[in-house]
């Protein structure tokens, strides 16, 4: 494994979200001055809070899977997740409405799910979903050490016993063909495929490997904190905060000072002069890649992006904590979205009620409630956000009270809302926020590495960068950048 070379004894993180203060904790652990310096005046970033007429919102994931890795960021230093942090494992974990008006819950729990799946589907299907459960069980323990948790210098650091199990498995096949081969009603291969979007893709495309996303959420457990999603960066960022990790808020770097081949100190909005032995930069790799001063050589292509409404009414729209509502299509769904740059004509919606597990996120007698729309980026869709995006919101509303939520016109109190002009602003690129696609030549080795090629002393952490998009893949790159600068695996 390559490693920064030189002295590392203090270490600057830039950017306070998920990466960066798995990053600085695991930093901290291995005896590191740390210091993090965050734009926003909390930590956080994309896992955001937003305070709207006694709401407090998530703005960012709204679904923690594999709260392990939050207890390993915090054990680096010696804290335990029980102390900081409580969770709620939810039960259902989600709960799928279809446009033929039926409805199923995904459960975690082996026995309940079969049963569930044998009302649903019928014995057959359920047999199939025992087979499917192992299947995804194996993927991740073949994946889990040797691919997702792990620093790649080269491909030929793919050329492990791994990944002779992982093709056996039929990881390099497509995900919705390896999902058919267990079950075959079309609404089940739904449940157990959409996740793929959470990597950019359409499970038609998608490698199989990605099924480790659908065990993440449909075999080893969904949680909700207490306080919110916004709970887990507060957490982290108060144990490192303990562990003796330097906090800077409302201060963006500007500037990268070099001298030769190393940074040597990072320059902030509030002028400030930051000497740094080594630097891990969170950010996404648009804005990276501008401090850095570097031009990527190959073109990325970026994932799809959301819509998202922030809404309160008084009544909770549906009883599970997250809800997924199916529109009749499915494929021609994907192809609107990622490669025809539409919005879905028939949508597929996440809908999220964060008060059916924490009442205190919203006044007494009010519900919040989440909804995602998954739509095109900025670079595929060529759609006027400024002129439509009021109208969309409220045909979204329209279309899940068409389907029998309560979301009516005038029960509904929308809070806020974003598009993905919001997301750019954000420095997202092209409106996404869910960065780089999960495709072939951007998966394990051949994604944007988290070494930065001219530099001795800087390291990527982030969505953009090695394992990839999502709350665990976060989490989980901070360490990997830890990794690289302390040379500690």
């Amino acid at each position: 494994m390559r490693t920064v070379t030189g002295p590392t004894d203090h270490v600057v993180v830039v950017g306070a979200g998920l990466a960066g203060l798995s990053a600085a904790l695991h930093l901290a652990g291995a005896g590191r001055e740390v210091t993090v310096v965050e734009r926003e005046d909390s930590p956080g970033g994309r896992a955001g809070r937003l305070a709207r007429r006694g709401h407090l919102i998530d703005t960012g994931p709204t679904v923690l899977t594999m709260p392990e890795y939050v207890e390993e960021a915090m054990a680096a230093v010696g804290a335990s997740m029980r102390d900081h942090l409580e969770l709620v494992p939810l039960h259902p974990a989600y709960r799928a409405h279809f446009a033929d008006g039926s409805v199923l819950d995904v459960h975690t729990d082996g026995a309940a799910m079969e049963a569930e799946i044998r009302r649903f589907a019928g014995p057959g299907e359920a047999a199939g979903y025992r087979r499917l459960r192992r299947w995804l069980t194996q993927l991740y323990r073949v994946e889990e050490q040797r691919f997702i948790d792990a620093n790649f210098d080269s491909p030929l650091d793919l050329v492990r016993p791994e990944l002779l199990q992982l093709t056996a498995l039929g990881g390099f096949g497509r995900l919705d063909t390896a999902i058919r081969r267990f079950i075959s009603d079309e609404r089940l291969r739904r449940v157990f495929s959409f996740q793929a979007l959470y990597a950019g893709l359409d499970p038609a495309r998608a490698l199989a490997l990605y099924g480790v996303i659908s065990y993440m959420d449909t075999v080893h457990g969904v949680w909700f904190p207490k306080g919110g999603m916004h709970a887990v960066p507060s957490a982290l960022a108060e144990v490192a905060a303990n562990a003796g990790v330097k906090f800077q808020y409302s201060s963006e770097v500007r500037r990268l000072e070099r001298t030769g081949d190393r940074i040597t100190a990072v320059h902030t909005s509030t002028g400030e002069r930051i000497a740094a032995d080594a630097v891990v930069i969170t950010a996404d790799l648009p804005v990276a890649d501008r401090l850095l001063g570097v031009r990527r050589r190959r073109r990325v292509r970026w994932a799809p992006s959301a819509v998202v409404l922030h809404a309160a009414s008084t009544h909770g729209w549906t009883d599970a904590h997250h809800t997924i509502s199916f529109g009749q299509s499915w494929r021609r769904t994907f192809d609107e979205i990622i490669h025809r740059g539409r919005l879905m004509s028939d949508p597929s919606l996440l809908v999220t009620r964060p008060t059916a597990s924490d009442p205190e996120l919203a006044p007494n007698g009010r519900q919040l409630h989440y909804v995602l729309a998954p739509c095109p980026n900025l670079e595929v869709g060529r759609i006027d956000w400024k002129r439509i995006g009021p109208a969309y919101c409220e045909e979204l509303l329209t279309v899940l009270s068409d389907r029998g939520f309560p979301a009516t016109a005038e029960d509904v109190e929308l809070l806020h809302a974003v598009t993905p002009l919001d997301w750019a602003a954000q420095g997202h690129a092209v409106g996404t926020p869910f960065s780089a696609a999960h495709t072939f030549t951007q998966t394990g080795p051949f994604r944007p590495g988290n070494m930065v090629r001219g530099l001795a002393n800087a390291v990527l952490a982030g969505s953009g960068t090695t394992p990839g998009v999502g709350v665990p893949p976060v989490l989980l790159s901070g360490k990997l950048a830890a990794q690289r600068v302390t040379g500690r695996a």
